[in-house]
């Protein structure tokens, strides 16, 4: 099964699916999609929007400000799509404009820890769309880097997959960087990007986000159970959305 799935607009588009999960079953391949954002699509881009319908995404998860999706757009609509905007997200910040001599792999971890406090109520509910979702889900924010790479590494270990596959999928993001500061460049024209941190996303940032919840939790499920509320049912639905079902006796 192929992880990357090219487009000509989207540079992040990944399928979560083979990596070993719970109880000796791996994530479904098709079936949970991370991304950048899909407001980049339209039914006018021909071949990007017929491979994006045919998929069968019937829920996107759009992580994004309000404002953010006003500037830039949403995925457009079609019938059976359900859609939800839940910023996760609380306090904006611009990357191209960091001071470039703070360490950004310990910046972009402690944005992460603001977000898992801030946004307690909208990823629960992320959580929950995903546990009960019938057709395959598709999440993203803006590059599908941060508030994206966050969610898939909380739905992943609650699937149960290892902490090294985590790191390594969200890393996977590196292969866009290029391709992001080769756009930040194209809106911004005459705008200096200071930070060479822009659109990176080494395995390191997500290390010290999770050593850090699991310090203050103990771990990401007592982290999804005690700062989420979200319950051990909710937990058990999502395994048995995102997982491979068991074989046949």
């Amino acid at each position: 099964m192929k992880r990357h799935i090219a487009f000509e607009r989207l540079h992040n588009f990944r399928d979560l699916g083979g990596y070993p999960g719970a109880d000796g079953r791996a994530v479904r391949w098709g079936h949970l999609y991370r991304t950048d954002s899909l407001g980049k699509l339209s039914p006018g881009d021909g071949a990007d929007w017929e491979r994006f319908l045919g998929l069968g995404v019937r829920t996107v998860i759009d992580l994004r400000y309000p404002w953010e999706i006003e500037r830039r757009g949403r995925v457009p609509e079609f019938d059976g799509l359900e859609y939800h905007n839940l910023s996760i997200e609380h306090r904006p910040y611009d990357q191209a404009a960091i001071d470039p001599d703070v360490d950004p792999w310990r910046y972009l971890a402690d944005r992460f820890a603001e977000v898992a406090e801030d946004g307690v109520k909208e990823l629960r509910a992320v959580l929950e769309i995903v546990a009960d979702a019938d057709a395959p889900v598709a999440f993203h924010c803006h590059s599908g880097k941060d508030r994206t790479g966050m969610v898939a590494a909380l739905v992943l270990s609650l699937a149960g997959v290892a902490e090294d596959d985590i790191l390594a999928d969200f890393a996977l993001t590196e292969l866009a960087t290029e391709r992001f500061v080769a756009d930040w460049h194209a809106e911004n024209p005459g705008r200096e990007l200071r930070w060479p941190g822009y659109g990176r996303a080494p395995a390191e940032v997500m290390r010290l986000f999770l050593t850090d919840l699991t310090g203050r939790y103990g771990s990401v499920r007592a982290y999804v159970g005690d700062r989420l509320e979200v319950g051990d049912d909710v937990v058990a639905r999502l395994r048995a959305n995102v997982l491979e079902p068991w074989p046949e006796p």
